[in-house]
């Protein structure tokens, strides 16, 4: 056997070597921007020995279901204020964050108005229906001095806590997912920027008011307690802080995904 045949033989060896002992690891995540940073990272993970397998969802209920199930390793899609909420009626729930990633600016969006100024009395602005996202947007709506809440600082505010709506403001809870499509149906929308980017809106132009960088919803890795120091978890964190995927964030998503890191 020829010198060049024998290393090529000893080269392919190794390959299947480190593909035998790769550790995959299964992650539950938004498609935008959560699966699109996963996807980036994969290669330098594979590198590493660990095959990334990324599960995406269009919701934000089966990401912990799963996980806290073992049929993923962790999830990529959530704040800790949301993970909160969720846990409070899932008290089996021992996940924990891992490292925060970026942070999705929520806005409002409208179809039929310009700016704030035009929306009329009666308007029906609609709004997340999942506990966290309806309250956080009930703050920024506050913020804007269209409501008066009884604690402006509450993020698990809901309708009952409003206390001065003088514009008599109809608000419709609906599935975060499904709020683009209704933009047509209502005056105002509150749009978790993943749904935002997936309807091809950008935050920083189209909407009529948005959180600022400071915004306490920086989106987190979860995992299940238990696997919070394993080595694939921990290879995935690192990978997800790096100046690659900071410089990424900001260049695909010109604003409408910021850094948290």
């Amino acid at each position: 056997m020829s010198l060049k045949r024998t290393l090529l033989s000893v080269a392919l060896g190794f390959g299947l070597v480190a593909a035998a002992h790769a550790e995959t690891l299964k992650v539950a995540a938004s498609p935008i921007p959560h699966a699109e940073i996963l996807e980036l990272v994969k290669p330098q993970l594979a590198k590493e020995g660990v095959d990334l397998e990324i599960k995406v969802f269009n919701d934000y209920i089966q990401p912990d279901r799963q996980t806290d199930q073992k049929q993923v390793d962790a999830n990529y899609f959530q704040s800790k204020p949301y993970y909160e909420t969720y846990q409070k009626s899932n008290k089996d729930s021992n996940q924990v964050p891992v490292v925060a990633v970026h942070v999705e600016p929520f806005g409002a969006y409208s179809q039929k108005i310009k700016s704030i100024s035009e929306l009329k009395d009666g308007a029906t602005i609609a709004i997340p229906n999942d506990p966290t996202n309806s309250g956080r947007a009930l703050l920024l709506i506050a913020k804007q001095g269209l409501i008066t809440l009884k604690d402006p600082d509450n993020i698990s505010a809901t309708q009952r806590d409003i206390v001065d709506n003088p514009k008599h403001l109809k608000f419709k809870e609906l599935e975060a997912a499904t709020l683009p499509r209704v933009l047509n149906q209502v005056d105002l929308a509150l749009i978790n920027a993943n749904y935002a980017l997936q309807a091809k809106l950008v935050p920083t132009k189209d909407a009529l008011f948005i959180e600022s960088a400071e915004s306490p919803y920086a989106n987190y890795l979860y995992t299940r307690a238990e696997k919070a120091n394993d080595p694939a978890i921990q290879k995935l964190a690192k990978a997800l802080n790096t100046p690659e995927v900071k410089k990424f964030i900001q260049e695909k998503y010109q604003g409408g995904v910021v850094p948290a890191f």
